[in-house]
């Protein structure tokens, strides 16, 4: 494996390998490396992603005085763990495991803090981790798109006195599948045997079902207009789009395939342009999407987090996410809880105008100036 060719990354941006991290090979871009004693900044990405997509932020991070670097996660990518099959052990994927990955690589690099963990999507969850269980290491943390849901907020308490309460069984998935027409959530549909097929051999071509998937989770898809929801119940999530509440006899790709721009639209699209949008097709044509669907999985090791049950994330933290994203209030509360409770040193929530989920690829300069002013207001650059 070779790095990234030099010609589809921004000036200022190079492609390398890292060996011997937690037992892997990990890809990762980097900027602003060139002056040594730089704050670090460590950007995770999510689904269907790649360090590439934080390509458009790196170089003005590095520009106001950061060494910047973006992996490939464990699966994706040029990284080491794309190769898995469905029936592969999960543990490698456990989010402890990736935790140990992110801290590893840190240390790899040869530091042993970061000014910033920021994460997307995917790696907003990972970012948030990292920052309730090592905030020695990461000083600050940046959450978009998704909020972070944290650990249980507590161990089941004084049951050897007191009988513990029955717990009500979870039967949205159920709810959904009954509703007309039926429904299913799309985190469970990930998780499911069949997705990565469906998703990497698509009917309309896996370029086709990147650039409709990318443009209808986007703020050019006009029909996202997200609002809160009043609770985690059927009849409210059926107020998500279909790449979030799909129909229960669709996969994915026939889920975003009606939504396909026009080739007009797709020649008027600056933040995905089809040079750039075949980075990823090439990628996960020779990858497929196992390594990052192994993430929506029950992983037997996620167990382990009850560790952290009732721990806050306790170092400066925001959210951010785009103004056209129903990502941010897919789970009903989940934001409310980032802002009132999660963070104890909370510091606002941005939604980017102009931007859907993708909204470091659709607004980039906007977003580079938030992280910019969030990270110097709680890092001196001579740290």
């Amino acid at each position: 494996m070779t790095p990234l060719n030099a010609s589809t990354l921004p000036t200022g941006i190079r492609s390398r390998f890292v060996d011997d991290v937690n037992g892997i090979r990990f890809h990762v871009l980097e900027a602003g490396y060139e002056t040594a004693g730089r704050p670090l900044l460590l950007l995770i990405h999510g689904f269907p992603e790649l360090a590439y997509s934080w390509r458009k932020v790196m170089v003005p991070l590095a520009q106001a005085g950061y060494h910047v670097i973006a992996p490939d996660v464990r699966g994706y990518g040029r990284s080491s763990g794309s190769d898995v099959q469905y029936d592969d052990d999960l543990r490698p994927f456990s989010t402890l495991n990736k935790i140990h990955d992110m801290l590893a690589l840190v240390y790899a690099l040869g530091y042993r803090s970061v000014a910033a963990v920021i994460g997307h999507d995917q790696g907003s969850p990972l970012a948030g981790w990292c920052a309730l269980t090592r905030p020695d290491v990461f000083r600050s943390v940046v959450m978009m798109s998704s909020p972070f849901r944290g650990g249980p907020e507590s161990l089941p308490f004084n049951t050897a006195n007191v009988p513990a309460a029955p717990v009500e069984p979870v039967r949205i998935n159920e709810d959904l599948a009954k509703l007309n027409p039926p429904r299913k959530y799309y985190m469970n549909y990930y998780a499911t045997q069949p997705a990565n097929e469906n998703i990497w051999h698509p009917g309309q071509g896996l370029h086709d079902f990147l650039r409709a998937y990318y443009h209808m989770k986007s703020a050019d898809w006009v029909q996202n207009k997200p609002h809160p929801l009043s609770e985690l119940s059927a009849s409210e999530w059926a107020k998500l789009p279909r790449y979030y509440v799909m129909d229960l006899d669709k996969g994915m790709a026939e889920s975003v395939a009606p939504e396909m721009p026009s080739p007009e639209n797709i020649r008027a699209c600056k933040w995905l342009p089809d040079d750039e949008l075949k980075v990823y097709t090439e990628e996960y044509s020779r990858t497929g999407f196992q390594g990052g669907l192994q993430g929506y999985r029950r992983n037997p090791g996620d167990k382990d987090l009850a560790v952290f049950a009732g721990l806050t994330i306790n170092v400066p933290a925001m959210f951010m996410g785009g103004k056209s994203d129903w990502g941010v209030y897919q789970t009903p509360g989940g934001l409310e809880r980032v802002e009132q409770t999660l963070c104890t040193k909370y510091q606002g929530t941005v939604l980017v105008e102009g931007a859907g989920h993708w909204v470091q690829q659709e607004q980039p300069e906007k977003v580079s100036q938030i992280l910019i002013d969030f990270i110097k207001r709680n890092n001196s650059i001579s740290d």
